[in-house]
């Protein structure tokens, strides 16, 4: 028996959401008096690998060859091997877009039950049930797996990165991999911008703003706070800022630390894709908007006056 934890990479590289998972793994590892086994795919440096020691894998696998595809069916096949090769009866993914596309194919293989998106450690062990939020997150619901073997991926910004240090070894893993049914033939990537995924304050707009003119103040508050841009599905559906830029059930779901949000009603679709920011301001002219019924603070007032003493302010300070 054993915890396995997918850490995915990013040109090479990790990013704060890997030690989330690890610190969540560690934590499930330590209930369950089982090791926990970290699994890297692809080409990651061992000075980057080292890394991972400190929080806490008993031994961290890699894998370099064959995964520079973007071939889910072969990551699904790799971790699946590995899980099995180190016997395995839970296996961690983060929830974002790999994770998505990967654990539900891992699950079947495995013929273990699947809880996505989960966002606190299991209600109980045996039997084993785990906490989510549901219906876009207005409720939580506990979900009880009954297979021997579970996959979990943890939504991000819900579990404490906690630092462990442990002597680690870096072992190869040797695996069989299925041929590649999808190649690479070019990737287009955002540079110089910090990513709305990966931000912990996030400054968005919607049609209240009036026009793609007047997001100048909305970049310039986004600079003083050190912040990423978002903005509604309007917005981006009329070609005023891009669609990476969307936010909601359709676009991106996030969960930064502070979400700002500037003349959006506050439709249920947006607020599915923000409902699991550690805090929501609301600034919309309507009393009424329903962005104030999930917001932990608003104001109501024109976004043209206060936006400008915001930022005035923010200088100052």
């Amino acid at each position: 028996m054993s915890v396995l934890v997918y850490i995915e990479n990013w040109d090479g590289k990790f990013k704060k959401s890997t030690f989330e998972l690890l610190s969540y793994g560690k934590k499930i590892a330590g209930d369950m008096s089982v090791p926990m086994f970290a699994l890297s795919l692809g080409e990651v440096s061992n000075d980057t690998l080292d890394t991972l020691k400190l929080y806490g894998p008993e031994k961290i696998y890699s894998a370099t060859q064959g995964f520079d595809h973007m071939d889910n069916e072969v990551f699904a096949s790799a971790i699946s091997q590995a899980a099995e090769q180190v016997g395995a009866t839970m296996v961690l993914f983060a929830q974002n877009n790999e994770g998505n596309a990967i654990a539900g194919r891992v699950a079947a293989r495995l013929k273990a039950g699947m809880v996505a998106a989960v966002s606190s450690l299991p209600v109980s062990y045996d039997p084993f049930v785990i906490k989510k939020k549901i219906y876009t997150n207005k409720v939580f619901g506990h979900v009880k797996v009954n297979t021997n073997t579970k996959v979990l991926s943890l939504s991000k910004n819900t579990f404490e990165v906690i630092e462990n240090p442990a002597s680690s070894e870096i072992l190869t893993m040797e695996l069989s991999l299925p041929a590649a049914k999808t190649k690479v033939t070019k990737v287009d990537r955002v540079t110089g911008k910090l990513l709305l995924t990966d931000a912990e304050l996030v400054v968005s707009a919607g049609r209240g703003l009036k026009g793609p003119e007047n997001w100048g103040m909305i970049e310039e508050l986004a600079q003083v706070l050190g912040a990423a841009t978002g903005c509604s599905r309007p917005v981006s559906d009329e070609g005023w800022r891009p669609h990476t830029e969307h936010i909601g059930q359709t676009g991106k779901v996030i969960a930064p630390n502070l979400y700002l949000a500037i003349g959006i009603s506050g439709a249920i679709q947006h607020v599915g894709g923000i409902s699991s920011s550690k805090c929501i301001v609301a600034i919309n002219k309507d009393p009424d908007a329903p962005i104030f019924e999930v917001a932990d603070y608003g104001i109501v007032g024109d976004a043209f006056k206060v936006i400008p003493d915001l930022i005035a302010a923010l200088k100052q300070g």
